[in-house]
């Protein structure tokens, strides 16, 4: 009797330690729902089985595309006509909410009760008093609502989270280990750059192209960890991570004098090639000013989600083809029919590429 009491608590010691070695612990089930703790610490009681889901924004629905579309209901903000033909086909027709709290908040009430999600995602970073507007907005709606962190060096162990909530975690590690190749990608070719090899980056928006994600900017992050230095820089109490970041002079750019120009698609590559004023720039004069692609969505940011990812590979073959070692095209291939469901043709891949590609 004693043997087997003793062979029970070894077995039951080896499922224990095999059990803490997965990197998310799977929800607790009670009678039909789960007990959810989020990236803030609440715990939320959802159902097991989630099969109708809602968006809370522009980030979270990206990345709940990316992994289960089928599941949402409705969407932050309905996709235009060329970027939802990236997209699945499942969200055409969908109903929109708008954001749900924020300075852009535009909730729609009627339209998210009537499409009886089961649960309110809300994905991206941490922010000032979060925990308490997202209680309010669940007590307002009677919907669970739960928080997942996802800045970008934290985007593997957030579609784990989100595999595990939405019982979908084979399909959320095929994304979280694709991401984690690419980050590891990045520290290694950043620890060969030395300091005076490294690329000066100014990031433009805006149709004049001077509205600027600067140094320290979460829009911007990727020209940092690429290992390029963002040549914008801005006093920390006026830094502006949102509506195209912050706006300065074509006289503070000259001083700024980067190496390279980055531009969004809304009319400023036109400008760098007309202009007397960006002819003057020392980056458009070398040649190397170069638009973001951004369909279905920015390569860069705008907004910041999982797009950022495609645009570490992009950046870092951009900047330093030598470390950064790869067909472009294969690369936006592979992240599209991964990310996106959506077969890129290498044609279409090219065009996207057109402005953002080393000039001959």
């Amino acid at each position: 009797m004693k043997r087997m009491i003793c062979l029970i608590c070894v077995f039951t010691c080896l499922v224990s330690v095999f059990s803490g070695c997965a990197s998310v612990s799977a929800p607790k089930k009670i009678m039909g729902t789960q007990v959810f703790t989020d990236s803030l610490g609440r715990e939320v009681s959802v159902p097991v089985n989630i099969e109708a889901v809602a968006p809370s924004g522009s980030l979270a629905q990206m990345m709940l595309i990316s992994l289960s579309p089928e599941l949402l209901v409705g969407t932050s903000r309905t996709p235009e006509a060329e970027v939802m033909a990236y997209l699945p086909d499942c969200l055409e027709g969908l109903p929109e909410f708008g954001q749900f709290y924020g300075s852009k908040a535009n909730l729609n009430m009627e339209s998210l009760v009537a499409a009886s999600p089961q649960i309110i995602i809300d994905m991206g970073n941490v922010k000032d008093a979060m925990a308490e507007e997202l209680d309010s907005l669940q007590e307002r709606t009677g919907i669970p609502v739960v928080f997942i962190e996802a800045s970008l060096d934290a985007l593997p162990e957030s579609y784990r989270m989100l595999g595990a909530l939405l019982g979908q975690r084979d399909a959320a590690e095929a994304l979280a280990a694709y991401i984690e190749k690419a980050l590891t990608m990045c520290e290694e070719n950043r620890a060969k750059i030395l300091p005076d090899e490294q690329i000066t980056v100014a990031f433009g928006t805006g149709p004049e192209g001077l509205a600027c994600n600067a140094a320290g900017s979460m829009q911007a992050d990727v020209i940092e960890l690429v290992g390029a230095v963002n040549a914008v820089t801005v006093p920390e109490e006026e830094l502006r991570n949102r509506n195209g970041g912050n706006e300065i002079s074509m006289e503070q750019m000259y001083v700024f004098d980067p190496d390279v120009m980055l531009l969004s698609a809304e009319g400023a590559y036109e400008l760098a090639e007309t202009d007397p004023r960006w002819q003057s720039l020392r980056a458009v004069q070398e040649g190397n000013y170069y638009e973001i692609p951004d369909l279905p969505y920015s390569w860069m940011a705008n907004p910041p989600s999982v797009n950022r990812v495609l645009g570490l590979y992009w950046l870092g073959n951009l900047l330093y083809p030598a470390l950064y070692d790869y067909d472009m095209v294969e690369k936006a291939q592979e992240f599209y029919k991964l990310f996106w469901h959506y077969d890129l043709s290498e044609e279409e891949a090219q065009q996207l590429l057109s402005r953002g590609m080393a000039k001959e």
